[in-house]
C-alpha cells in the first residue's frame, strides 16, 4: 500500500480521508503541481516551486509551499522511489474545508495538502520510434488556463475523446488555432524550425516546455513562438508534445491525416535524447543553471 501525504502526516493511502467541505471537493478550488524524479532528484524542482507560488497568489490561496521538497522527497523514500530510474510526485492545495459559499469564507480556512509519489513508466524505445497518434478538439477551457487549477473537467472530456477515437492525445484548437494538448505542450516543426504556441493565458507554462526549448538552443535548433493555424499543424514536418510525463513524445497523426511522411522525424529525436541525457546526467534543475 502507497503511502501518502495529508496536512502533515504520512500515512496509508487507504487511511487517507478529506473533508466533504473542502473547497477542492466543491469546487475544484485549489492547485497542484507534479514534478518528475529521476534516480530519486527532483527534476526542476525550483520552478515547479515558481509555478506553484504563481497560481497560489492567482487564487489568493495562503499557503506557503516552500516546505514541499522536503515533503516530495520523503513521499519517495518511503514509497521505495529514492532509486527509481523515473517517478513522479503530485502535490494538490486546496483552500480548505469551509462551509459552502462560493465567496471566499469569512473565516481563514485552513489550506489542504496533499500529495503522493508514484513510478512512471517510460514507452519501450521501440514503441517510441513508431510515433504516437492524436486528434483536434474545441478549446472549451477558461481563460486562465495558465494557472495548474485541479479543475480539469474540459481536460478529462478531451482525454476520453481521444480515448474513444483510438489516439493517444487530444489538441486543443482555439479560434482555428492549435494551442496545446490536453495534458502537455505542442511542438510542430518546419523545415527545421521547432515552432510552439507563445506563453499567454491560453496556454500552461510547462516546465518541460522549457527544458525542451532550452535544449534546442544548445543543439542549434531554430525555435519560434508564434500562433499554428491547424491547417498548418496538418502540413508540419514533425509533431511533439512536452510534459512532466510525457517528456517528449513524437506525433505522426493527427485528425487521420499522416504528419511528414508518417515516421518520427530527426528533430524530435535529437530533442528527445538530449532530453533523456539532461535527467541522468544533471537530473535536478541545476541542469539549466
Amino acid at each position: 500500500m502507497s503511502t501518502v501525504y495529508l496536512d502533515g502526516s504520512y500515512l496509508p493511502k487507504a487511511e487517507a480521508r478529506v473533508s466533504v467541505d473542502d473547497r477542492g471537493f466543491l469546487f475544484s478550488d485549489g492547485v497542484y503541481e507534479v514534478t518528475a524524479a529521476y534516480g530519486g532528484r527532483l527534476f526542476r524542482f525550483e520552478k515547479h516551486l515558481e509555478r506553484m507560488r504563481s497560481g497560489l497568489a492567482a487564487l489568493r490561496i495562503d499557503f506557503d509551499p516552500s516546505e514541499l521538497r522536503q515533503i516530495k522527497e520523503e513521499l519517495l523514500a518511503r514509497n521505495g522511489l529514492a532509486e527509481a530510474e523515473a517517478a513522479y510526485v503530485y502535490v494538490q492545495v486546496t483552500r480548505g474545508a469551509a462551509p459552502r459559499s462560493h465567496a471566499f469564507p469569512r473565516v481563514d480556512a485552513t489550506p489542504t495538502v496533499y500529495a503522493f509519489a508514484n513510478r512512471y513508466e517510460r514507452p519501450e524505445r521501440d514503441r517510441w520510434e513508431k510515433g504516437f497518434r492524436a486528434i483536434t478538439v474545441p478549446d472549451m477551457r477558461w481563460a486562465r488556463v495558465d494557472i495548474k487549477a485541479i479543475s480539469l473537467l474540459p481536460n478529462v472530456l478531451a482525454q476520453q475523446a481521444a480515448v474513444d477515437a483510438g489516439v493517444d492525445d487530444a489538441i486543443y484548437v482555439r479560434d482555428g488555432i492549435a494551442m496545446e494538448g490536453a495534458h502537455n505542450n505542442l511542438f510542430a516543426v518546419f523545415e527545421g524550425m521547432v515552432v510552439t504556441a507563445p506563453k499567454s493565458n491560453y496556454i500552461l507554462h510547462g516546465i518541460s516546455r522549457d527544458v525542451v526549448i532550452g535544449l534546442a538552443h544548445d543543439l542549434g535548433i531554430p525555435v519560434e513562438e508564434r500562433s499554428i493555424p491547424v491547417g498548418d499543424l496538418y502540413q508540419a514536418d514533425e509533431i511533439f508534445f512536452t510534459g512532466t510525463t510525457t517528456e517528449v513524445r513524437p506525433t505522426v497523426e493527427v485528425d487521420g491525416r499522416r504528419i511528414g511522411d508518417g515516421t518520427v522525424g530527426p528533430v524530435s529525436t535529437r530533442l528527445f535524447d538530449a532530453f533523456l541525457a539532461a535527467t541522468v546526467s544533471q537530473g535536478v534543475e541545476a541542469a539549466s543553471a
